[in-house]
């Protein structure tokens, strides 16, 4: 039995197995390491040779999967980001196939390992990690036992064992999704569905089916929370409904009888008798933004049913806990204010949707935008372009973003990050109107830096070596 005093996740049942691990990058290696440290047979691989040091250094064996027999090996824990079926498989997951291995991620790990605690899973194409930390931070606030982690912050298996009374909240990609066979979640979260990852699932229609499995296996007390403002996300919600399935909508775009939803900046509560104002969104400065007050009544939902079952009595401790959110790092993240004009990290926005997010919240922008181009580019956010003064662009995508925005916003191709940033203050010192600098990149890190996180850190430090040349 898993309880919260234990320090690691229970993984003793597999003690003695073969277990089969492919990719060893944050969550691989974690999870590598845990499966050795309670005495599974681990196997281990990556392609990248400093990642297969890294295992052997610990006391594991390594080997490639690619070319070893794995007829006794039940399991292959793959690492979210190696393709499993599209666009091709990775060779190591053919030979892991043919041999009848069962391929599963770190989650699925997670639920197998504590089947006590209570699960809440969040995935969407935006949202997700605020939503989830939001989640978190409020639980905590109101006194239940919580963790965050999967997609966001630590691997599930490096987590704090949650067992009866407490909640693993769980951030999900559509990669991970695929990868689980039997974790249920009783509070399951669909925030959006729009074109990401495309590649990956074979099409729009692969990767709806990829997040709709969030509510795989989903019975008994369980629920559904869904955001039905887009097209894709509603259908599921709709046809879970005529399922019969508990499910609760939200909406930011219009009240919505039965469910959650946005209205003049409140959040209303509409699943009683009558519709109960609990929080003006307004009034928080973490959460700006449409998208922001979507992932406010998403987590207000998820709260109230973990606390009360469903409908609170009193909301205000629920409204106080969405109040004191410290908000996220990398998202939409005010670094500091220089001559009254702000330096907002917005670095995880690496798609045009993310960055109309952004771009929507804010007037007279020196945008920073760049990297490495999603399908599609920067023309979906042409409808923004009339709030932004002047762009500075990096990265790969420079060139044909600067084609995009010809004729329509004045850019400067400043190549890195850094040179980016001393620009756009410059041309922020030279006129007051100016009120912020954005980087918000709608843009993959992977030309300049190893992930979001790295770009954002190099954003703020160059920010703030300006901050001390002001001072």
């Amino acid at each position: 039995m898993n309880t919260a005093s234990q320090l690691h996740i229970d993984l003793s049942e597999f003690a003695g197995t073969p277990i089969a691990v492919l990719g060893l990058g944050k969550s691989g290696l974690s999870a590598a390491r845990a499966l050795h440290e309670s005495g599974a047979e681990v196997r281990a691989w990556d392609d990248d040779a400093a990642r297969r040091e890294a295992a052997q250094s610990d006391g594991m064996r390594v080997v490639d999967l690619a070319t070893a027999d794995m007829a006794d090996v039940p399991t292959l824990l793959l690492s979210p980001g190696i393709p499993h079926t599209h666009p091709a498989p990775h060779p190591a997951v053919t030979q892991a196939l043919a041999a009848g291995c069962e391929i599963v991620c770190d989650i699925e790990l997670l639920a197998r390992a504590d089947r006590e605690a209570f699960y809440v899973g969040i995935t969407g194409t935006n949202g997700k990690s605020t939503t989830t930390a939001l989640i978190g931070h409020m639980l905590n606030r109101l006194g239940v036992r919580a963790v965050i982690g999967g997609n966001i912050g630590e691997p599930a298996l490096t987590l704090a064992p949650m067992g009866d009374g407490g909640v693993y909240v769980l951030e999900l990609s559509s990669y991970q999704l695929e990868l689980l066979t039997s974790a249920t979640f009783d509070v399951a979260i669909l925030l959006n569905i729009s074109p990401d990852h495309l590649d990956r699932h074979g099409g729009m229609a692969g990767y709806i089916a990829a997040k709709r499995r969030i509510f795989a296996r989903q019975a008994g007390a369980s629920v559904a929370i869904i955001g039905i403002d887009g097209d894709d996300s509603r259908a599921i919600y709709d046809d879970l409904v005529a399922q019969q399935k508990p499910a609760v909508a939200i909406s930011v775009e219009r009240p919505v009888a039965g469910g959650v939803y946005v209205s003049d900046g409140w959040l209303i509560d509409d699943r009683g008798d009558t519709a109960k104002p609990i929080i003006n969104l307004a009034d928080v400065e973490t959460l700006p933004g449409p998208h922001n007050a979507q992932n406010a009544a998403v987590a207000y939902a998820a709260v109230s049913m973990i606390i009360a079952g469903d409908i609170v009595g009193d909301a205000t401790p629920i409204a106080t806990a969405i109040a004191t959110f410290p908000g996220l790092a990398h998202r939409q993240e005010l670094v500091t204010t220089i001559d009254g004009c702000r330096f907002v990290n917005d670095s995880k926005a690496t798609n045009a949707e993310a960055t109309a997010r952004a771009l929507a919240c804010n007037e007279n922008i020196i945008w920073i935008v760049g990297g490495r181009a999603k399908a599609g580019g920067i023309e979906a956010l042409a409808p923004f372009f009339s709030r932004i003064r002047h762009a500075f662009l990096i990265g790969e995508a420079a060139d044909d973003f600067a084609q995009t925005l010809d004729g329509q916003v004045p850019y400067t191709l400043s190549g890195d990050l850094v040179s980016a940033v001393a620009d756009a203050a410059e041309l922020a010192r030279s006129n007051s109107e100016f009120n912020v600098v954005l980087l918000s990149p709608a843009c993959a890190s992977f030309d300049q830096f190893p992930n979001f996180e790295a770009r954002g850190e190099a954003f703020r430090t160059a920010v703030m070596s300006l901050s001390e040349d002001a001072a």
